[in-house]
């Protein structure tokens, strides 16, 4: 009985964790200026409970990301750009679902200042 348990238990924490994994290529829409809608695209990589990666998605190219971290489903991680003088950070919370990361991010910094929190889906890319 007691082995059964620990394959019991064995198993389902290695479901979890299959399920609970960031890394791979996302892509979302999301609204831009002016009402554009621009796709941005992450490249994740966890590795316990870092994470790593870049994010694409505007004229600055591929930023790479920082202070990543992965607990449970729950990600989190700051992207830093500078135009022109002006450094702007993009904080990022998510929250992995299947093959979806549901975000909030929330800008500061830059010529427009701190702007309103964002939220937009990410799709896991094929």
């Amino acid at each position: 009985m007691k082995l059964v348990r620990i394959l019991l238990a064995t198993s389902v924490a290695t479901i979890c964790l299959w399920a609970a994994d960031a890394t791979g290529k996302w892509t979302a829409e999301m609204q831009g200026q002016n009402g554009n809608t621009r796709t941005v695209t992450l490249n994740l990589k966890a590795d316990g409970s870092k994470l790593t990666g870049t994010v694409n998605g505007g004229r600055g190219g591929d930023a790479e990301i920082s202070d990543g971290k992965v607990d449970g489903n729950d990600l989190s991680f700051t992207v830093v750009r500078e135009f022109n003088g002006n450094k702007m950070t993009s904080n990022y919370k998510g929250k992995l679902d299947g093959d979806v990361i549901h975000f909030n991010m929330k800008m500061e910094g830059g010529p427009m200042g701190n702007m309103p929190e964002r939220q937009f889906d990410a799709k896991r890319a094929s």
